[in-house]
């Protein structure tokens, strides 16, 4: 007899003003994990398209919150839409303990690629923020605190899209040797106009990373994210 394979989903907001090309990009991802994952059967869905996270679900899945903290959408929207079935909940993305010295990896590539010393770059971590609650700026703050560490005399300083310092100030008179890193899953409209619009306005000369759910590497980590999730339902019985 064949095993059934488990079912994993991973979820993401998306861009409910034009939810198509963020269903798209995840679904490409849920199958880049999937070839870490052989015996699952990895699903996809984004919060932005109605029903569809409701949809994948299966019977004790393992839900992946590919969001970058522990806020409004893991710890309320989530749990309300998936009342009364059977699923395990995943870390989120943002909080993986693997993700800093990933990041940090692409980092350090990057500098090493323009010529840059550690100690002359600033790293701006580019972050959405909230004015509704502190858990989003606590995760990019907690991160940033993880990665200096990992990159010895490399200023690591924050900057928003919702709340201050916003990204203009905080990238307003960086030294060139600067690069930005966008603390997102995906690449949004913040990521994609927001942000970019304020490095201009700041006059930044440095250079802008993928957006940190799209560095090399990441669908093996969510794929062990997945893994510890499932490890975790099965010790709870």
């Amino acid at each position: 007899m064949t095993k059934t394979a488990r079912t994993a989903v991973i979820t993401a907001h998306g861009q409910p003003s034009d939810p198509d090309p963020a269903e798209a990009a995840l679904a490409r991802l849920a199958a880049e994990v999937a070839a870490h994952l052989p015996a699952w059967d990895v699903r996809s869905a984004t919060l932005a398209t109605p029903g569809r996270l409701e949809q994948g679900m299966a019977k004790d899945t393992v839900v992946y919150p590919f969001f970058m903290s522990q806020g409004w959408f893991t710890a309320k929207v989530l749990p309300d839409r998936l009342q009364g079935r059977s699923y395990r909940m995943a870390a989120p993305f943002g909080l993986d303990a693997a993700l800093p010295a990933l990041a940090a990896g692409a980092v350090r590539q990057a500098a090493e690629g323009q010529g840059w010393p550690l100690a002359e770059t600033h790293l701006l971590l580019a972050a959405h923020g909230s004015a509704r609650g502190p858990k989003a700026a606590e995760a990019a703050e907690s991160f940033a605190a993880r990665l200096r560490p990992l990159l010895p005399r490399c200023a690591v300083s924050p900057g928003y899209v919702e709340q201050a310092p916003n990204v203009e100030s905080a990238a307003t008179a960086l030294p060139a040797c600067s690069i930005c890193l966008p603390f997102f899953a995906q690449a949004g409209d913040h990521v994609k106009q927001d942000i970019p619009q304020a490095l201009e306005a700041a006059g930044f000369q440095g250079l802008l990373l993928p957006v940190t759910g799209a560095l090399p590497g990441i669908p093996a980590l969510i794929a062990d994210g997945i893994r510890a999730a499932a490890r975790d339902q099965t010790a709870a019985g």
